[in-house]
Protein backbone atom coordinates (compact mmCIF):
# COMPACT_ATOMS: atom_id res chain seq x y z
CA UNK A 1 0.00 0.00 0.00
CA UNK A 2 1.45 3.40 -0.95
CA UNK A 3 2.31 5.91 1.76
CA UNK A 4 -0.45 8.46 2.37
CA UNK A 5 0.82 12.05 2.21
CA UNK A 6 -1.20 15.02 3.43
CA UNK A 7 -0.67 18.10 1.24
CA UNK A 8 -1.81 21.29 2.95
CA UNK A 9 -2.78 23.89 0.36
CA UNK A 10 -2.96 21.01 -2.11
CA UNK A 11 -5.58 22.68 -4.31
CA UNK A 12 -3.41 25.75 -4.87
CA UNK A 13 -1.08 26.56 -7.74
CA UNK A 14 2.08 24.87 -6.47
CA UNK A 15 0.25 22.42 -4.20
CA UNK A 16 -1.84 20.97 -7.02
CA UNK A 17 1.26 20.21 -9.06
CA UNK A 18 2.85 18.59 -6.01
CA UNK A 19 -0.22 16.38 -5.57
CA UNK A 20 0.09 15.16 -9.15
CA UNK A 21 3.83 14.59 -8.75
CA UNK A 22 3.33 12.60 -5.55
CA UNK A 23 0.69 10.37 -7.15
CA UNK A 24 2.88 9.74 -10.18
CA UNK A 25 5.74 8.83 -7.82
CA UNK A 26 3.61 6.17 -6.14
CA UNK A 27 2.29 8.04 -3.12
CA UNK A 28 -1.37 8.43 -2.09
CA UNK A 29 -1.95 12.18 -1.64
CA UNK A 30 -4.71 13.72 0.48
CA UNK A 31 -5.55 17.41 0.01
CA UNK A 32 -6.31 19.81 2.87
CA UNK A 33 -7.38 23.25 1.70
CA UNK A 34 -9.75 26.08 2.64
CA UNK A 35 -10.34 26.92 -1.05
CA UNK A 36 -10.05 30.59 -0.06
CA UNK A 37 -7.44 31.17 -2.77
CA UNK A 38 -8.16 28.14 -4.94
CA UNK A 39 -11.12 26.37 -6.48
CA UNK A 40 -12.79 22.99 -6.14
CA UNK A 41 -12.79 22.76 -9.94
CA UNK A 42 -9.16 21.70 -9.71
CA UNK A 43 -9.98 18.40 -8.00
CA UNK A 44 -11.34 16.39 -10.99
CA UNK A 45 -8.27 17.46 -12.94
CA UNK A 46 -5.96 16.39 -10.14
CA UNK A 47 -7.58 12.98 -10.06
CA UNK A 48 -7.38 12.63 -13.86
CA UNK A 49 -3.67 13.48 -13.88
CA UNK A 50 -2.98 11.47 -10.72
CA UNK A 51 -4.79 8.42 -12.05
CA UNK A 52 -6.35 7.79 -8.66
CA UNK A 53 -8.96 9.29 -6.29
CA UNK A 54 -7.64 12.18 -4.20
CA UNK A 55 -9.51 12.67 -0.90
CA UNK A 56 -10.24 16.29 0.04
CA UNK A 57 -10.48 17.81 3.50
CA UNK A 58 -11.95 21.31 3.53
CA UNK A 59 -10.27 22.91 6.53
CA UNK A 60 -7.91 25.63 7.69
CA UNK A 61 -4.45 24.45 8.70
CA UNK A 62 -4.85 26.49 11.91
CA UNK A 63 -7.89 24.38 12.89
CA UNK A 64 -6.46 21.85 15.34
CA UNK A 65 -9.75 19.95 15.64
CA UNK A 66 -10.01 19.51 11.87
CA UNK A 67 -6.37 18.45 11.67
CA UNK A 68 -6.89 15.83 14.36
CA UNK A 69 -9.83 14.45 12.38
CA UNK A 70 -7.70 14.31 9.23
CA UNK A 71 -5.01 12.25 10.97
CA UNK A 72 -7.66 10.04 12.54
CA UNK A 73 -9.50 9.38 9.27
CA UNK A 74 -6.47 8.81 7.02
CA UNK A 75 -3.29 6.73 7.52
CA UNK A 76 -1.05 9.75 7.00
CA UNK A 77 2.65 8.90 6.96
CA UNK A 78 4.06 12.30 5.95
CA UNK A 79 3.04 15.89 5.26
CA UNK A 80 3.94 18.37 2.53
CA UNK A 81 3.07 21.80 3.94
CA UNK A 82 2.21 24.38 1.26
CA UNK A 83 -0.70 26.21 2.87
CA UNK A 84 -0.19 29.88 3.61
CA UNK A 85 -0.32 33.47 2.42
CA UNK A 86 2.47 34.25 -0.03
CA UNK A 87 2.10 37.58 -1.83
CA UNK A 88 4.91 39.95 -0.85
CA UNK A 89 2.99 43.17 -1.50
CA UNK A 90 -0.04 41.97 0.44
CA UNK A 91 2.18 40.93 3.35
CA UNK A 92 3.32 44.53 3.78
CA UNK A 93 -0.31 45.63 4.09
CA UNK A 94 -1.56 42.74 6.26
CA UNK A 95 1.27 41.64 8.57
CA UNK A 96 -1.07 40.30 11.28
CA UNK A 97 -2.83 37.99 8.83
CA UNK A 98 0.48 36.68 7.48
CA UNK A 99 1.90 35.89 10.90
CA UNK A 100 -1.39 34.33 11.99
CA UNK A 101 -1.76 32.07 8.95
CA UNK A 102 1.86 31.27 8.14
CA UNK A 103 3.34 30.93 11.61
CA UNK A 104 0.17 29.94 13.45
CA UNK A 105 -0.70 27.36 10.82
CA UNK A 106 2.72 25.72 11.00
CA UNK A 107 2.55 25.54 14.80
CA UNK A 108 -0.91 23.94 14.74
CA UNK A 109 0.17 21.44 12.09
CA UNK A 110 3.29 20.39 14.01
CA UNK A 111 1.29 20.05 17.23
CA UNK A 112 -1.14 17.60 15.64
CA UNK A 113 1.57 15.74 13.75
CA UNK A 114 3.33 15.19 17.06
CA UNK A 115 0.16 13.88 18.65
CA UNK A 116 -0.35 11.49 15.73
CA UNK A 117 3.23 10.24 15.76
CA UNK A 118 3.92 11.53 12.24
CA UNK A 119 7.37 13.11 12.08
CA UNK A 120 8.13 13.44 8.36
CA UNK A 121 7.55 16.89 6.88
CA UNK A 122 8.42 18.74 3.68
CA UNK A 123 7.99 22.48 4.13
CA UNK A 124 7.42 24.60 1.03
CA UNK A 125 9.61 27.55 1.99
CA UNK A 126 10.67 30.45 -0.21
CA UNK A 127 13.68 32.29 -1.55
CA UNK A 128 12.12 35.35 0.11
CA UNK A 129 13.98 34.34 3.30
CA UNK A 130 17.23 35.52 1.69
CA UNK A 131 16.14 39.12 1.15
CA UNK A 132 18.85 40.58 -1.09
CA UNK A 133 21.85 38.29 -0.46
CA UNK A 134 25.41 39.52 -0.98
CA UNK A 135 26.18 36.85 -3.58
CA UNK A 136 24.39 35.22 -6.49
CA UNK A 137 23.86 32.33 -7.04
CA UNK A 138 23.01 32.09 -3.35
CA UNK A 139 23.88 28.89 -1.43
CA UNK A 140 21.71 27.55 1.36
CA UNK A 141 24.20 28.39 4.13
CA UNK A 142 23.96 32.11 3.38
CA UNK A 143 22.75 34.15 6.36
CA UNK A 144 19.10 34.90 5.67
CA UNK A 145 17.87 38.50 5.92
CA UNK A 146 14.31 38.72 4.56
CA UNK A 147 13.13 42.16 3.50
CA UNK A 148 9.38 41.49 3.42
CA UNK A 149 6.80 40.44 6.00
CA UNK A 150 6.18 37.27 3.99
CA UNK A 151 9.88 36.42 4.03
CA UNK A 152 10.08 37.04 7.77
CA UNK A 153 7.12 34.78 8.53
CA UNK A 154 8.76 32.06 6.44
CA UNK A 155 12.07 32.49 8.26
CA UNK A 156 10.27 32.10 11.61
CA UNK A 157 8.79 28.79 10.46
CA UNK A 158 12.17 27.59 9.18
CA UNK A 159 13.84 28.48 12.49
CA UNK A 160 11.12 26.69 14.42
CA UNK A 161 11.46 23.54 12.31
CA UNK A 162 15.23 23.42 12.78
CA UNK A 163 14.81 23.87 16.53
CA UNK A 164 12.25 21.09 16.55
CA UNK A 165 14.54 18.68 14.70
CA UNK A 166 17.41 19.57 17.03
CA UNK A 167 15.28 18.89 20.12
CA UNK A 168 13.70 15.66 18.86
CA UNK A 169 15.73 13.22 16.78
CA UNK A 170 12.56 11.54 15.48
CA UNK A 171 11.78 14.42 13.15
CA UNK A 172 12.78 14.31 9.48
CA UNK A 173 12.24 17.70 7.87
CA UNK A 174 13.07 19.02 4.41
CA UNK A 175 12.88 22.77 3.80
CA UNK A 176 12.45 23.44 0.08
CA UNK A 177 13.25 27.07 -0.70
CA UNK A 178 11.28 27.62 -3.86
CA UNK A 179 12.29 30.46 -6.14
CA UNK A 180 9.83 32.08 -8.57
CA UNK A 181 7.36 29.38 -9.58
CA UNK A 182 5.97 29.98 -13.06
CA UNK A 183 4.39 28.14 -15.97
CA UNK A 184 1.61 25.57 -15.93
CA UNK A 185 1.23 21.82 -16.25
CA UNK A 186 2.31 20.69 -19.70
CA UNK A 187 -1.06 18.95 -20.13
CA UNK A 188 -2.85 22.32 -20.06
CA UNK A 189 -5.07 21.04 -17.23
CA UNK A 190 -3.47 22.86 -14.27
CA UNK A 191 -2.19 26.39 -13.84
CA UNK A 192 -2.32 29.59 -11.85
CA UNK A 193 -5.85 30.86 -11.22
CA UNK A 194 -5.68 33.95 -9.00
CA UNK A 195 -9.03 35.11 -7.64
CA UNK A 196 -8.21 38.78 -8.29
CA UNK A 197 -5.74 40.66 -10.48
CA UNK A 198 -2.60 38.50 -10.59
CA UNK A 199 0.60 39.80 -9.05
CA UNK A 200 3.10 37.42 -10.66
CA UNK A 201 4.72 38.45 -13.92
CA UNK A 202 3.85 35.43 -16.05
CA UNK A 203 0.13 35.54 -15.20
CA UNK A 204 0.07 39.26 -15.92
CA UNK A 205 1.74 38.72 -19.29
CA UNK A 206 -0.80 36.02 -20.16
CA UNK A 207 -3.69 38.34 -19.29
CA UNK A 208 -2.23 41.16 -21.39
CA UNK A 209 -1.57 38.86 -24.35
CA UNK A 210 -5.15 37.59 -24.23
CA UNK A 211 -6.58 41.11 -24.09
CA UNK A 212 -7.90 40.87 -20.52
CA UNK A 213 -5.48 43.60 -19.41
CA UNK A 214 -4.09 46.51 -21.37
CA UNK A 215 -0.44 46.41 -20.36
CA UNK A 216 1.98 44.96 -17.85
CA UNK A 217 3.53 47.15 -15.19
CA UNK A 218 7.32 47.00 -14.93
CA UNK A 219 7.87 47.71 -11.22
CA UNK A 220 11.13 49.59 -11.20
CA UNK A 221 13.48 50.31 -14.10
CA UNK A 222 16.34 51.60 -11.94
CA UNK A 223 17.46 48.40 -10.25
CA UNK A 224 21.23 47.65 -10.24
CA UNK A 225 20.81 45.06 -13.02
CA UNK A 226 22.03 44.94 -16.65
CA UNK A 227 18.82 46.49 -18.08
CA UNK A 228 17.51 48.23 -14.95
CA UNK A 229 14.57 45.88 -14.43
CA UNK A 230 14.37 43.36 -11.61
CA UNK A 231 15.78 39.90 -12.16
CA UNK A 232 14.37 36.64 -10.84
CA UNK A 233 15.20 32.96 -10.89
CA UNK A 234 12.11 31.48 -12.55
CA UNK A 235 11.48 27.78 -12.01
CA UNK A 236 8.84 25.81 -13.86
CA UNK A 237 6.11 24.81 -11.43
CA UNK A 238 6.49 21.14 -12.38
CA UNK A 239 10.21 21.28 -11.60
CA UNK A 240 9.36 22.84 -8.23
CA UNK A 241 6.82 20.09 -7.58
CA UNK A 242 9.45 17.49 -8.45
CA UNK A 243 11.78 19.08 -5.89
CA UNK A 244 9.20 18.52 -3.13
CA UNK A 245 8.69 14.90 -4.19
CA UNK A 246 12.43 14.27 -4.25
CA UNK A 247 12.76 15.91 -0.83
CA UNK A 248 10.18 13.51 0.58
CA UNK A 249 12.05 10.54 -0.88
CA UNK A 250 15.28 11.83 0.65
CA UNK A 251 13.73 11.97 4.12
CA UNK A 252 13.35 8.18 4.12
CA UNK A 253 17.06 7.98 4.97
CA UNK A 254 17.93 11.50 6.17
CA UNK A 255 17.09 12.45 9.77
CA UNK A 256 17.16 16.02 11.08
CA UNK A 257 16.36 19.18 9.11
CA UNK A 258 17.76 19.85 5.64
CA UNK A 259 17.23 22.94 3.47
CA UNK A 260 17.80 23.13 -0.25
CA UNK A 261 17.13 25.61 -3.02
CA UNK A 262 14.68 24.83 -5.81
CA UNK A 263 15.41 27.25 -8.62
CA UNK A 264 16.72 27.17 -12.16
CA UNK A 265 20.17 28.40 -11.20
CA UNK A 266 20.01 31.48 -13.43
CA UNK A 267 18.20 34.82 -13.56
CA UNK A 268 16.08 36.50 -16.19
CA UNK A 269 15.11 40.17 -16.10
CA UNK A 270 11.58 41.43 -16.50
CA UNK A 271 12.48 42.65 -19.99
CA UNK A 272 13.89 39.24 -20.95
CA UNK A 273 10.76 37.47 -19.70
CA UNK A 274 8.50 39.86 -21.62
CA UNK A 275 10.42 39.19 -24.83
CA UNK A 276 10.31 35.43 -24.23
CA UNK A 277 6.54 35.61 -23.71
CA UNK A 278 6.15 37.63 -26.90
CA UNK A 279 7.89 34.80 -28.74
CA UNK A 280 5.59 32.24 -27.13
CA UNK A 281 2.32 34.04 -27.91
CA UNK A 282 3.35 35.73 -31.16
CA UNK A 283 2.12 39.14 -29.95
CA UNK A 284 3.57 42.38 -28.65
CA UNK A 285 3.09 43.10 -24.95
CA UNK A 286 2.31 46.62 -23.80
CA UNK A 287 4.51 47.84 -20.93
CA UNK A 288 4.16 50.63 -18.37
CA UNK A 289 6.94 51.69 -16.03
CA UNK A 290 5.83 51.80 -12.40
CA UNK A 291 7.53 52.41 -9.02
CA UNK A 292 9.27 49.65 -7.12
CA UNK A 293 6.96 47.59 -4.89
CA UNK A 294 7.41 47.68 -1.09
CA UNK A 295 9.48 44.74 0.11
CA UNK A 296 10.86 44.00 -3.35
CA UNK A 297 14.53 43.30 -4.15
CA UNK A 298 16.67 43.51 -7.28
CA UNK A 299 16.86 39.73 -7.46
CA UNK A 300 19.27 36.81 -7.43
CA UNK A 301 19.56 33.19 -8.52
CA UNK A 302 19.75 29.90 -6.68
CA UNK A 303 22.80 27.78 -6.11
CA UNK A 304 21.23 24.38 -6.86
CA UNK A 305 24.20 22.09 -6.27
CA UNK A 306 22.74 20.69 -3.04
CA UNK A 307 19.53 19.77 -4.85
CA UNK A 308 21.54 18.07 -7.59
CA UNK A 309 23.41 16.06 -4.96
CA UNK A 310 20.04 14.87 -3.63
CA UNK A 311 18.99 13.66 -7.07
CA UNK A 312 16.93 16.62 -8.26
CA UNK A 313 17.52 19.08 -11.08
CA UNK A 314 15.28 21.40 -13.12
CA UNK A 315 14.61 20.27 -16.69
CA UNK A 316 12.41 23.03 -18.14
CA UNK A 317 13.61 26.51 -19.13
CA UNK A 318 12.07 29.94 -19.69
CA UNK A 319 10.72 29.09 -23.15
CA UNK A 320 8.82 26.10 -21.70
CA UNK A 321 7.53 28.28 -18.86
CA UNK A 322 6.17 30.84 -21.32
CA UNK A 323 4.75 28.26 -23.73
CA UNK A 324 2.95 26.36 -20.95
CA UNK A 325 1.62 29.58 -19.41
CA UNK A 326 0.22 30.69 -22.75
CA UNK A 327 -1.28 27.26 -23.44
CA UNK A 328 -3.01 27.42 -20.05
CA UNK A 329 -4.24 30.98 -20.62
CA UNK A 330 -5.78 30.34 -24.02
CA UNK A 331 -7.19 26.95 -23.08
CA UNK A 332 -10.95 26.77 -22.79
CA UNK A 333 -10.49 24.35 -19.91
CA UNK A 334 -9.26 26.96 -17.42
CA UNK A 335 -11.09 26.92 -14.08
Amino acid sequence: MPDTVLVTGGAGYVGSHIVVGLAQAGYAPVVLDTFANSTRAVMPRLEALAGRPVPVITADVRDVVALRSAFHDHPIAAVVHCAGLKTIGESEERPLAFYDVNVGGALSLIEVMGEAGVATLVFGSSAAVYGQPPISPVPEDTVVAPQSVYGRTTRVVEDFLRDLAHANANWRIAIVRGFNAAGAHSSGMLGAAPRSRPSDLLSLLARVASGDLGEVQVCGNDWPTPDGTGVRDYIHVQDLADAHVQALKQLAHTPGALAFNAGSGRTQSVQEVVMAFERACGRKIGRLNAPRRPGDVAGFSADIERGRALGWRPTRGLDAICADTWRWQKSGSRY
